[in-house]
């Protein structure tokens, strides 16, 4: 990471239309700055601005890399509500410019869109990948325009090693792709759905058994996989429900035996998103196999206790082999204390604050620090609480796409988060 106080990374020659980098969403001031002073004060908050143009792409790249490998983690959002396809179109243009200038390949990728912002989304996306779409679709995530308009964000993992990532197939379709590393090869599984199975629980039933069956294409099983994502529509109305599918499953692959100190539940986050096509749910995951890959799971981690104790198949925190390196998961973080109560309750302020805290203690217990972190997802209910999260934490380091979500309670208010990488720097 760029030390305290370093001078600003990335100047670019005349001519050149390259991606900018920050640090965070800007302050309202930096826009607001006299003509002649306003590049001034954009750098001074650690943006840059896109050379020939009247704007910045907020855009965060963060490399970590090895001597056979090296991982970028892309966080692209947009710097002001515009039209969806003008938002789209700086977007992706940000993430191709990453892309060629680490020379790698997209593993893993979601977009976050209004539902009427999706075509724009997708036609852009479509012109400014060209050859560096492998035909592997990304994960579209329906959710409500808010504070950031259409588009709240692109989020991309990709990789850059001696093979490229190859795409992964089950009964033809794409679900995946796998990079080939050090001793092992890892796994990100993408955007898994299964409508045609039915009610809500069979489809949720469906795409885990999906999940099994794309690992198993490879020779891994559920044993392997370190952190899930469940993209879950409606989730207030089912989450109980989805826990007992979920339960019974991992029981079925033996990671279950009803004992919460069981080491073997991948980290997770289960939250209020929409897949967009119309399925009930969705999942993404990242998997690790083979003899030098390691995935090592914390029932625990910071202030809270194991979410089995209520009835959730979870670790807090897991640590994995990735191909550059090793990578820290925290789990979706709300504001539940330690009796697994929502504390505090109606306490939009209390609960931001909370929740941040709660997922830096799980960072710091893993060995990870805010400047470690290289994506972060934040999901507020209301765009009340949306805002009160960019007001208080604005200086936050973590490169965030923030979006409008229901949490898995009526009483929870916010969830976030983090990915973090010991060695990753901003580049």
């Amino acid at each position: 990471m760029r030390p305290a106080g370093a001078p600003p990374r990335g100047n670019s020659s005349a001519g050149e239309n390259r991606s900018v980098f920050q640090r965070h969403f800007p302050g309202r001031a930096a826009f607001n700055a006299p003509r002649g002073r306003w590049a001034q004060a954009l750098r001074a908050q650690g943006i840059y601005r896109v050379t020939g143009e009247e704007r910045t792409i907020p855009v965060r790249n963060c490399l970590l890399e090895s001597e056979s490998a090296a991982e970028v983690f892309i966080t692209a959002t947009p710097d002001r509500r515009d039209s969806a396809s003008a938002q789209a179109e700086a977007l992706f243009q940000a993430v191709r410019d990453g892309l060629e200038s680490h020379r790698a390949r997209i593993l893993q990728e979601r977009i976050f869109a209004s539902e009427s912002a999706l075509p724009a989304v997708l036609a852009a996306r479509s012109r400014m990948l060209g050859p560096l779409d492998d035909g592997v679709p990304p994960i579209l995530l329906r959710v409500p325009e808010d504070r950031f308009g259409p588009v709240p964000g692109v989020s991309v993992h990709a990789v850059r090693a001696a093979a490229p990532p190859k795409p992964l197939r089950h009964k033809g379709a794409a679900c995946g792709r796998i990079v080939e590393a050090d001793g092992f090869r890892f796994v990100a599984l993408s955007g898994l759905t299964a409508p045609q199975a039915g009610p809500n629980d069979a489809q949720a039933k469906a795409m885990f058994e999906m999940a099994q069956a794309c690992l198993g294409e490879v020779g891994a099983t559920m044993r392997h996989v370190a952190r899930t994502w469940l993209w879950l529509g409606d989730i207030l109305a089912w989450y109980d429900d989805l826990n007992r599918v979920r339960n019974q499953f991992f029981g079925s692959c033996g990671l279950l035996d009803g004992d919460p100190s069981v080491p073997h539940l991948p980290a997770s986050t289960g939250i209020g998103v929409h897949p967009a096509g119309g399925a009930a749910c969705a999942l993404d995951a990242v998997a690790v196999i083979g003899p030098k890959g390691r995935v090592e799971y914390f029932r625990e981690a910071g202030n809270q206790r194991s979410p089995y104790h209520y009835g959730s198949a979870f670790s807090r925190a897991a640590r994995a082999s990735t191909p550059a390196g090793h990578t820290v998961y925290v789990s979706g973080t709300a504001a539940i204390d330690k009796a697994g109560n929502t504390n505090p309750v109606g306490d939009v302020r209390g609960q931001v604050h909370v929740t941040v805290e709660n997922v830096r203690a799980a960072l710091k217990d893993l060995g990870c620090t805010d400047a470690e972190v290289v994506q972060a997802l934040v999901y507020s209910k209301t765009l009340e609480v949306q805002e009160t999260f960019h007001r208080d934490y604005a200086g936050l380091e973590w490169p965030c796409v923030s979006v409008i979500a229901d949490v898995c309670r009526d009483d929870l208010l916010f969830e976030a988060e983090a990915t973090a990488c010991p060695g990753a720097r901003n580049a």
